[in-house]
């Protein structure tokens, strides 16, 4: 998991209602329907179960330590979008023992490798390396109105990119992968191919890759690997990475055809799926 800063973070509660705005504009969606679209659950059934449903957040001290504002930045995601939630007052083995104590739903959690939540009766465990994935896929395919049958390169073969290569073979696009470490790639498109009957195309080359494709996932930490060059008319991004691949002149000339955040999505798209086990 890519460890975040504070200043990734700060801005993130006051800013909610302006970025749920922007989604509308870019998706014809809010977060929580972006969300909803990634794990595939109906959002009327979460707008039923919602408030029935309790979150508790544990801070993690382990390794290198709680990020200034994460655990508050992750409630607030989870309220915005129609949960009950808080932070517990103690940290590790004392903030779970606490979330048993008030009877939680839905247990979030992070350490320096791992960001899961995890709902407590059906011991279903969610991974924010997979929801994030699913939930720029989604809100991908939101903006561009459909991926069906559109060739979608995917930059960065992590977790991250791998789900959102998983995810982009379930709606039907026809994803390219492309990792600085090409066995990653080969990888990838080997292990998805053995269970599904799809053609992941691995791309060497990242600049003739940016050329051809309109559609990209970029789920790749590296800084200013998109430039102005590499963005047309019709070109779309996605970006779960951070800090982001594009350079300033990237991101003007895209303007609204790019979604990027450094937890929002991820965040939603988990508590939808772990959180939808109470509906069934």
């Amino acid at each position: 998991m890519t460890r975040l800063r504070t200043g990734d973070i700060a801005d993130i509660a006051e800013n909610l209602e302006e970025y749920d705005a922007e989604l509308v504009l870019k998706t014809g969606c809010t977060l929580l329907g972006v969300a909803c679209a990634a794990a595939e659950v109906d959002e009327s059934l979460v707008r039923r179960i919602s408030k029935d449903v309790l979150v508790g957040i544990i801070p993690i001290t382990l390794g290198k330590g709680i990020i200034g504002g994460f655990s508050r930045a992750v409630e607030r995601i989870v309220k915005h979008i129609g949960f009950s939630a808080f932070v517990t007052e103690s940290s590790d083995v004392a903030g779970l023992v606490e979330t048993f104590d008030k009877k939680t739903d839905v247990i979030m959690l992070s350490d320096d490798e791992r960001f899961v939540a995890i709902h407590v009766r059906s011991q279903r465990v969610v991974d924010n390396a997979d929801a994030t994935g699913k939930g720029f896929v989604s809100g991908l395919n939101l903006m561009t109105r459909s991926l069906t049958n559109r060739n979608v390169l995917v930059i960065g073969c992590g977790p991250v990119g791998q789900s959102a290569t998983m995810a982009l073979t379930g709606l039907g696009a026809f994803p390219g992968v492309f990792d600085v470490v090409p066995r990653r790639g080969y990888d990838l498109a080997e292990t998805i191919q053995r269970s599904q009957p799809v053609k992941i195309r691995v791309e060497n080359d990242l600049d003739s890759a940016l050329a051809t494709y309109r559609y990209i996932i970029d789920a790749s930490p590296a800084r200013d690997i998109i430039n102005r060059s590499h963005v047309r008319g019709d070109t779309y991004i996605s970006a779960p990475g951070m800090p982001t691949g594009l350079n300033a002149g990237a991101l003007k000339k895209l303007s609204g055809r790019y979604l990027h955040d450094p937890l929002q999505i991820g965040v939603a798209t988990m508590i939808v799926e772990a959180a939808g086990e109470s509906g069934n």
